[in-house]
């Protein structure tokens, strides 16, 4: 048994980019950063960037491209997959992709909206009105309380 699966947690580098394949699916592209951080021996606190490139497929694609931006907080799960390529010296090198399958928008709604940017939707000033909660019925019970109940149980 084998498994490809990846969880990331970050902020977007970049905008998404969208492409459209000739069959009409999106194809939305974005890096994306995660770090992590740890005190040396020094009690110096250290940080590291990791920088992952992320591909999301059809709806989920166009739904990163209408609201994500650079900077936006975003919760991605997905496999990664490896291509091969030559680079303009001739050396053969490996590039590793983030396929996800999943997405979660983190953060609050200002994160990575751009004032000067007229694609990003701009936080709504008046929120849908919640719904109303459901209280539970208030019953007294009027039974007597079963003593040979794990009869009932079928496991």
């Amino acid at each position: 048994m084998s498994v490809n699966k990846v969880i990331l947690v970050g902020r977007l580098g970049r905008d998404p980019e969208t492409r459209y394949m000739p069959n009409g699916d999106a194809i939305t592209n974005f890096s994306l950063a995660t770090d992590e951080q740890w005190r040396d021996r020094n009690g110096e606190r250290q940080t590291r960037a990791e920088w992952h490139n992320v591909s999301l497929y059809g709806k989920l694609g166009e739904v990163a491209n209408q609201y994500l931006r650079k900077g936006s907080q975003v919760f991605i799960e997905g496999k990664i997959q490896s291509r091969k390529y030559t680079g303009n010296d001739g050396i053969e090198r490996t590039a590793y992709n983030i396929i996800g399958n999943e997405m979660r928008m983190l953060g609050n709604r200002n994160d990575g909206f751009d004032s000067g940017n007229n694609n990003a939707a701009p936080p709504t000033s008046n929120p849908p009105p919640a719904a109303p909660r459901r209280q539970p019925p208030q019953h007294e019970s009027t039974t007597a309380p079963i003593d040979d109940i794990d009869d009932d149980i079928p496991f």
